[in-house]
């Protein structure tokens, strides 16, 4: 997968204060001094001291973790019991002596790379994690650690729900393979959830079915939510009503269940109920829903036009002859015109072959019906953003991902390209 990249640092012959990031700049070397110019040079009667300049984002002070209060037990064991206590800084302090007592040790890595992660700290625990995995790449501590920080912890991306999706898969395997239970259902609830946010809910229903079975008879909302989440994304939509149902008492994922029934009766044409689940997910949960930002029919188109008349002259002669089109929603026959069916929560559609394949229209068609369209969901979009601005770049965004269908371009070129 994908590892960050070094910077290049070009250096001077000058000694760098060791805190030098090479992020920052090169050092500045002294120009050489000339015979003529120690000649001209009045002479000091005595060394000036060197300033002490003050930190800086690059050169920060060291603060030093707090020594390890171990009462008694190993540093692990005391690291686990802080941890466990949300203590994370002492956690932290007592993962840090056991990593360091023990280099090899891939248990005491992860333990400090999860007492990083709580604390916010994502880029020593991404290296910390990295540095369990080298050591072990079959510790199922590991594994589970970097599995729900990728998939869970950290802000969901294609590069994120990607690692945490191997490591949860690889961690799934070794667990079955060492019969331990327990580890495995763990790892198959977050395969299911990175299989979910990577737009493959088809294997993300299969996880959460497994997982399910595998709690004999216990309850388990993580999975039940996993598989709603699943079912709708792949337009079951009478199953998936009652997948959410269930979920409605939920302290944790009622607001979601709201969303996605308002979502579903929406669908139905139920506008007054689905509004009434909406307002409820929203006062659940005001910052996962806030209000949508909706334009007028009319307002929208406009923004469309706009947006088309912004492209770059190339694109423009590209989709010129294809119409662009806008619709509230995606209509259940065009998400289910491809296997697994598209996600109804899609921002726009191209519809036809690429510009390099023959178009002709439809069998059953009218004759002046284009083979070839575009569609932006103004219903979709609006509950996408937070802003008027961000609306209108979303658009704009939109736009670019079906114009890169209409040239050839698969979901996964395009979002190589940022247009996810």
């Amino acid at each position: 997968m994908l590892f960050r990249l070094l910077a290049l640092v070009a250096f001077c012959s000058c000694k760098q204060n060791e805190n030098h990031h090479p992020e920052t700049a090169a050092c500045a070397c002294p120009a050489p001094v000339t015979s003529a110019e120690a000649v001209k040079a009045p002479p000091t009667p005595e060394a000036k001291t060197p300033v002490q300049k003050e930190p800086t984002v690059a050169t920060p002070h060291v603060t030093p973790l707090a020594t390890c209060e171990t009462g008694g037990k190993l540093p692990l064991e005391a690291a686990r019991d802080f941890f466990d206590r949300s203590e994370f800084e002492k956690a932290l302090s007592c993962a840090a002596q056991a990593s360091a007592l023990f280099p090899n040790d891939s248990v005491a890595h992860t333990e400090r790379a999860n007492a990083l992660a709580a604390l916010g700290r994502d880029e020593e625990a991404k290296m910390a994690y990295a540095r369990a995995l080298a050591v072990d790449p079959d510790s199922l501590d590991a594994l589970m650690g970097s599995a729900h920080f990728y998939a869970v912890t950290l802000p969901s991306t294609r590069e994120n729900d990607e690692l945490g999706s191997l490591y949860a898969e690889r961690g799934l395997d070794i667990a079955n393979a060492q019969k331990d239970e327990d580890s495995a259902v763990q790892m198959g609830r977050i395969s299911a959830m990175a299989f979910n946010d990577l737009g493959q809910p088809q294997d993300a229903l299969e996880r959460a079915d497994w997982v399910l079975e595998h709690v004999k008879g216990h309850l388990d909302p993580d999975a039940s939510y996993e598989k709603a989440l699943a079912l709708f994304e792949l337009c079951r939509f009478g199953e998936a009503k009652g997948a959410f149902t269930s979920l409605l008492g939920d302290a944790e994922r009622g607001a979601h269940a709201h969303h996605h029934l308002g979502l579903l009766l929406e669908r139905e044409g139920k506008l007054k109920d689905a509004e009434k689940h909406f307002t409820t997910a929203r006062e659940k949960s005001k910052d996962d829903f806030p209000e949508p930002v909706l334009l007028t029919e009319d307002e929208f188109r406009n923004e469309v036009k706009k947006a088309i008349a912004k492209l770059p002259d190339d694109m423009k002669r590209d989709i010129r002859g294809v119409p662009v089109g806008t619709e509230d929603l995606p209509g259940t026959e065009d998400l289910k015109a491809v296997e697994p069916p598209l996600s109804p929560t899609i921002l726009g559609l191209f519809r036809g072959p690429p510009l390099d394949e023959q178009c002709t229209p439809e069998p059953g068609s009218a004759a002046d019906t284009p083979c070839r369209s575009v569609v932006l969901y103004r219903k979709n979009l609006a509950r996408a953003v937070k802003t008027r601005e961000e609306l209108i770049e979303q658009i704009r965004v939109t736009l670019l991902h079906e114009v890169g269908h209409l040239r050839g371009e698969d979901d996964f070129e395009l979002a190589a390209r940022g247009l996810e």
